[in-house]
């Protein structure tokens, strides 16, 4: 019994550590993509809408409403909104999961870029029976900025876009009226 399982952990670790090595080497051979030292970060946002959580998911939760309140086109490129797999046109994001009240989407590789693992989740948690809190949650690699400045950088650009996203959501699930978009520009960029 004693040589079975020397054997069997022998050939265990053997596939293991091939396994992990085909994992770090892209089939295509493109290693550009590939982050050796990623720096994973996230952007918690929250904003409090004076409406129960169900009303602000009706108006602001489906997949592809980013359109209405980024105020940029978006389109449904393949499966179907709010189901799984969904692909919307903002960067190609995919619906990678959901509750009643939340979704979460991720970019996907993309060839020649180094992929920073970007995700997004949404949500509409209830406080009260007549108020409720959006929560916009970023998750992603910002290793591959060249310092600590560009990093900051970066994220304040981020979140001042997506704190512009959670107050015009807020402005639309309480029934108001959205002002123009900012002119387009360097800033207006999303995700990677």
């Amino acid at each position: 019994m004693r040589r079975f399982n020397k054997v069997f952990c022998g050939c265990g670790l053997v596939v293991l550590c091939l396994g992990v090595a085909g994992a770090q080497t892209p089939a295509s051979g493109d290693a550009s993509i590939v982050v050796t030292n990623p720096n994973y970060t996230y952007i918690p946002l929250e904003i409090t809408v004076n409406r129960p959580a169900a009303e602000v998911w009706k108006r602001v939760g489906k997949f592809c409403d980013i359109g209405e309140w980024f105020q940029i086109p978006c389109t449904i490129t393949s499966g179907k909104d709010g189901e799984f797999g969904a692909v919307r046109s903002v960067a190609n994001e995919v619906l990678v999961a959901k509750t009643e009240l939340s979704y979460t989407y991720t970019q996907p590789v993309r060839a020649g870029r180094p992929y920073n693992l970007y995700h997004g989740t949404l949500e509409a948690r209830p406080v009260t029976a007549t108020t409720s809190k959006l929560v916009y949650t970023l998750v992603f690699d910002n290793s591959m900025l060249p310092d600590d400045a560009a990093r900051e950088k970066d994220r304040a650009q981020r979140t001042a876009q997506f704190t512009r996203a959670l107050q015009n959501m807020k402005t639309l699930a309480e029934g108001g009226t959205l002002p123009p978009p900012p002119p387009r520009g360097g800033a207006q960029g999303r995700g990677n």
